[in-house]
């Protein structure tokens, strides 16, 4: 086996052993890199252990740095890696420092918002978040389809309150723009109640639209839940 080959085992292989020394290494650096941050917005803390929070940073940048190029060393198509969702998460992580060095010192606390993608980079170090990616890719086209019955849902149930409401509540109701925010908080059944119909029809609109919205909640779940039986079936076969 060639080096790279040997190199590609440890990096992206968790099922051997060094793989997962490496995977757990990396989600103790994120771990601790979610910490510190948090840490960082304490203001008697962060101004008193300055130098440490620092130096704990460069340390991590360094470390997601190495590990960014590494996968794309090892990967066997690097483009295609770079433009990947977890190429792009995990550049995200290295960037708030490689910014803060380029940019003027105003622009800081701007770039730093970015560490929080950091969160994302431990999606790929789980093998049950795996299966959840397998079951999404399952179900894919009934999720999107879903998606856009919901957005014809919310439209015509926006376009419904606005001419039952507007007269009653030109304030409240006074586009059909002003009527989605009802109707998403109603379809997802949050109801927060700073938005509610006063009229007879506003209400008997709302009865059904409040019907709709048990759906709206359940139909995906049980979709979804379906599809990550399977999914872990095909991981469990593919294992074998």
């Amino acid at each position: 086996m060639s080096f790279k080959s040997d190199l590609r085992k440890i990096v992206e292989d968790n099922s051997s052993k060094s793989g997962k020394y490496f995977d757990y290494g990396i989600q103790s650096i994120i771990l601790l890199s979610l910490v510190t941050f948090s840490l960082e917005t304490v203001p008697s803390l962060y101004n008193e252990y300055t130098y440490q929070f620092e130096l704990i940073e460069k340390i991590i940048v360094i470390i997601f740095s190495v590990e960014y190029l590494l996968r794309v060393y090892v990967a066997k198509n690097p483009f295609k890696y770079i433009f990947s969702f977890y190429g792009i998460i995990d550049l995200l992580s290295t960037l708030p420092f490689y910014l803060k060095l380029t940019f003027d010192l105003r622009f800081i606390r701007i770039f730093r918002v970015f560490r929080i993608f950091r969160a994302l980079k431990l999606i790929k170090y789980n093998k049950a978040l795996q299966r959840f990616s397998v079951a999404f890719k399952l179900v894919k086209e009934e999720l999107i389809l879903f998606f856009i019955v919901t957005v014809i849902l919310i439209y015509i149930s926006g376009s419904g309150m606005y001419f039952f409401e507007n007269e009653a509540q030109p304030e409240t109701f006074k586009t059909v723009f002003h009527s989605f925010w009802w109707a998403v908080v109603t379809l997802t059944t949050v109801g927060y109640g700073d938005v509610f119909p006063i009229t007879v029809g506003g209400r008997i609109l709302t009865f059904f639209i409040l019907m709709l919205g048990i759906g709206i909640v359940t139909v995906p779940a049980g979709i979804f839940s379906s599809a990550l039986s399977k999914a872990r079936e095909l991981i469990e076969l593919k294992e074998k």
